[in-house]
C-alpha cells in the first residue's frame, strides 16, 4: 500500500542526515496520500541507519495504523492536526537543528532580516505560545498541533511553511515531503544567519559604534520582503526555469 509514497518517505527521512539536520533518531518526516487521506510516516525510535522504505507506518487521519508492524512517530498526532488544518500541505518535517531549535528555546521569532529568509518564507518565523499544564499532560501531541495551527490563524501556511514549537524545536511543511525537507534546510540556515546577525549588532551597539541603531535585529524593508518572496511564488515568479 502506497510503496512510492513510503519510498519517497524514507528517502526524505534520510535526507535529514545528509544535510545534518538529525542526530540519532531525533526527527521524523511523513507525507500525505489526499486521495485516500492517509498519511506515511516515519517509526518511532528507528535508527536512520537501518531504516527501510517497508518499516514507513501508514495511519489514517485519526491516527489508526492501517499498514505496518512498527509504531509510528511519537509525533504522528502533531502532523495529522497539521493536515487537517492545512489542507494546501503534502508533507509535514519535524527535527531539532541545532539553530532553529535554539530560537525555539529562547521563544523568539526568527525576524527577516535578509533575502535569503525573504526568498523563502514570507514573514518571520513565528514561535507558539507557552503550552498549558493541561495540553501538556493531556493529548501532548495533539495539543501541540494545536498551538501551531492557534498561532497560524491569520497567516498563510503556505506563504511561511515553518514554526517553532517554544521550548521544542521547529516544524516544517510543503507540497510534498521533499519540499517540506527542503523548507527545514533552509529554515535551519536562515536561522543560524540571524543569529549570526543578531549577535554582530549586538556586539556593535554594546561598543557605541553606531549610536543610531537602538535594536538589535531590525527586520529588513518590506519592500525587499516583497520583491524576494513575489520573485519565487506567485503569479509573477520569474525566478528560475520555466515549468
Amino acid at each position: 500500500m502506497l510503496e512510492d509514497f513510503k519510498d519517497k518517505v524514507c528517502r526524505a527521512n534520510l535526507d535529514l542526515v545528509r544535510h545534518g539536520l538529525v542526530l540519532f533518531t531525533w526527527g521524523n518526516v511523513s507525507a500525505i496520500d489526499r486521495a485516500t487521506g492517509l498519511v506515511v510516516i516515519k517509526p518511532s525510535g528507528v535508527s536512520y541507519d537501518t531504516m527501510k522504505p517497508e518499516d514507513m507506518v501508514v495511519v489514517d487521519l485519526d491516527g489508526n495504523v492501517v499498514e505496518g508492524s512498527l509504531r509510528p512517530s511519537s509525533d504522528t498526532p502533531t502532523h495529522l492536526v497539521l493536515y487537517k488544518a492545512f489542507p494546501e500541505i503534502g508533507g509535514v518535517v519535524h527535527t531539532h537543528s541545532t539553530f532553529a531549535t535554539a530560537w525555539a528555546q529562547a521563544g523568539r521569532d526568527i525576524p527577516s532580516l535578509g533575502t535569503t529568509h525573504a526568498d523563502y518564507f514570507h514573514d518571520a518565523i513565528p514561535c507558539t505560545r507557552d503550552m498549558k499544564k493541561a495540553e501538556i499532560f493531556g493529548e501532548y501531541e495533539k495539543e501541540t498541533g494545536n498551538v501551531i495551527v492557534e498561532r497560524f490563524k491569520g497567516m498563510k501556511p503556505m506563504d511561511t511553511p515553518a514554526v517553532l514549537v517554544r521550548n521544542h524545536g521547529p516544524f516544517t511543511w510543503g507540497t510534498d515531503a521533499d519540499n517540506a525537507v527542503h523548507n527545514a534546510v533552509v529554515l535551519e540556515e536562515v536561522a543560524k544567519m540571524a543569529f549570526v546577525a543578531t549577535t554582530i549588532n549586538k556586539a556593535f551597539i554594546g561598543a557605541n559604534r553606531d549610536p543610531y541603531r537602538t535594536d538589535s535585529a531590525p527586520s529588513m524593508n518590506e519592500h525587499l520582503i516583497e520583491k524576494h518572496y513575489a520573485r519565487k511564488h506567485g503569479p509573477d515568479a520569474y525566478y528560475g526555469q520555466k515549468k
